[in-house]
């Protein structure tokens, strides 16, 4: 089958509250901070914000859903995603509860990025979550969610989550079924639950190449499996510097990426970043629209210090020579 991809382009930011590491002291996020911020995607632009999850990190990071909730109140136009929410980690009938309170909060601006991470094995490890379950954990939580998301009295026999019946939860989220849940994941057994259950794909580390690839592998087993798709989200997760020479982007990704995910990430940003001037970071952006994507979403790197100077830089030089896949107004 053909996916039914979107007709336009969308341009979003990742990650509300973080600090630069390595850091001294605490951290301590403001609420004026949040604000600040996402007043800036909103008036320079962008189609959406999105904030990443994990239970343990290498660096700080915060709880995503508490995060979108006071970031809806600061914007009324954004969608606002998960990118992505470790499912397997929780048990989805509380989080079945939090994401349709959470699309009402957004009044409907909400999409479900989910997926099974397992960089950093503590975190399923303090879960008490076998990392080896996590696929087949996220697959039959999503079937709960949508079952909760109803409305009606659902039961559920399961490996993981079942033994439960005609239990109603109310009220069901803002958007009919819920929010479309886009799924992350590279591998091919992840690419194929993607083409049964997902409503997207959103992936990261991936050329455009590898991403048409995963989109053809996500149609071969959304047809194997006689699915119906109205409409399909292409996202991906593209880590971003905007600078004045490729070198010097290079060198603040690097430094960036190198912290967050505790390993030397120089090799895997050459290959797998945008970099450099806005022009160049566009042509990159062109290859991935060019074989599927229809929702880019922009890691801005470097400083946390840099991060407004990056997102108007990236609005006010690299979205006009986007319009013809926007269609923004000049």
């Amino acid at each position: 089958m053909t996916l039914p991809l979107d007709d336009r382009l969308r341009i979003g930011v990742q990650t509300i509250h973080r600090r630069t590491e390595p850091a001294i002291g605490p951290w301590l996020p403001t609420i004026d901070e949040l604000v600040e911020l996402v007043q800036l995607v909103d008036r320079s632009g962008y189609d959406s914000l999105w904030v990443g999850d994990h239970v343990s990190f290498a660096v700080p990071i915060l709880d995503p859903l508490l995060q979108l909730a006071q970031a809806a109140v600061a914007s009324r136009r954004l969608m606002l995603g998960t990118s992505v929410y470790l499912l397997p980690l929780r048990h989805p009938a509380p989080v079945a509860k939090q994401v349709a309170t959470l699309d009402h909060l957004t009044e409907g601006r909400l999409i479900f990025g989910v997926g099974v991470g397992g960089e950093f094995p503590k975190e399923y490890e303090v879960c008490g979550v076998p990392q080896n379950e996590r696929g087949a954990r996220l697959a039959e939580g999503v079937g709960v969610l949508r079952k909760l998301w109803t409305g009606e009295k659902v039961s559920h026999t399961g490996k993981f989550y079942g033994g439960f019946t005609d239990v109603p939860m109310q009220p069901p989220p803002r958007q009919p079924g819920g929010p479309s849940i886009w799924f992350a994941g590279r591998s091919d057994a992840a690419l194929r639950r993607i083409g049964r259950i997902g409503d997207g794909w959103l992936s990261y580390v991936v050329t455009p190449e590898m991403y048409r690839g995963g989109l053809g592998k996500i149609a071969e087993a959304a047809d194997a499996a006689k699915r119906n798709v109205p409409r399909f989200g292409t996202a991906h997760l593209l880590f971003t510097r905007v600078d004045d020479t490729y070198e010097k982007a290079l060198d603040a990704a690097t430094e960036t990426l190198s912290v967050r995910y505790a390993m030397d990430f120089r090799k895997a940003a050459q290959r797998y970043c945008a970099l450099g001037r806005p022009e160049q970071i566009v042509e990159t952006i062109r290859q991935f629209h060019a074989v599927g994507l229809r929702h880019v979403i922009l890691d801005l790197l470097g400083p946390y210090e840099d991060r407004h100077r990056q997102i108007e830089w990236f609005a006010s030089e690299a979205m006009p020579l986007l319009r013809d896949l926007t269609g923004q107004a000049a």
